[in-house]
């Protein structure tokens, strides 16, 4: 893997006056899109949800469900 440098050469850049400043009514250039912008990651976990959380949260809904439909009756009564 290579690694680029984000930072313009001033030798070259054009539109930069010595020393690195801008003109007036120039824009300086634009940072690029460097695939190496980010940490390196050597694990990339799976997507999505894993099944033991996903029925917690399942049974955890359910019983405020439940809890809620007994209240309700318990007023209506």
């Amino acid at each position: 893997m290579r690694h680029f440098n984000p930072d313009p050469d001033p030798e070259r850049s054009t539109g930069l006056e010595p020393g690195g400043g801008v003109p007036p009514g120039e824009t300086p250039p634009a940072e690029s899109s460097m695939p190496e912008a980010g940490p390196y990651e050597s694990h990339n976990p799976t997507k999505g949800w894993a099944k033991a959380p996903l029925a917690g949260i399942l049974l955890v809904v359910l019983l405020v469900a439940a809890g809620l439909a007994a209240m309700a009756v318990a007023i209506a009564r």
